[in-house]
């Protein structure tokens, strides 16, 4: 009986440690554990536990993007957009912020 014990521990430390290499060489070449492709495959998303670790998001699509603030001008028959407040220095007046569009109270 403690043979058959003995053996059957050994064939499961055997799998676990062979499921480590794998698991370990995916890793290295594609920054993804085995989990982690099957999650990815599933959700249609590229997910890593590798990317969470580095303080990044699961997955990259659920990464948040900043966006630049834009600062927009009427000019000549468009609408100009600039990363900064008025680069011409107070001559146009912004997009969205006037007294035509103000609603006051009666």
């Amino acid at each position: 009986m403690r043979l058959v014990v003995a053996m059957a521990l050994t064939l499961l430390l055997a799998a676990c440690a062979s499921w480590a290499v794998v698991d370990g060489i995916a890793v290295i070449g594609t920054d993804k554990t085995l989990e982690d492709h099957v999650i990815s495959l599933s959700s249609g998303k590229s997910c890593s536990t590798v990317r969470a670790e580095r303080g990044l998001t699961y997955c990259e699509e659920d990464e948040v993007i900043p966006l630049a603030p834009l600062f927009c001008y009427r000019t000549l028959g468009n609408v100009t957009c600039y990363d900064r407040p008025d680069p011409h220095r107070g001559r146009h007046q912004k997009v969205g912020e006037n007294g035509s569009n103000f609603v006051g109270v009666r």
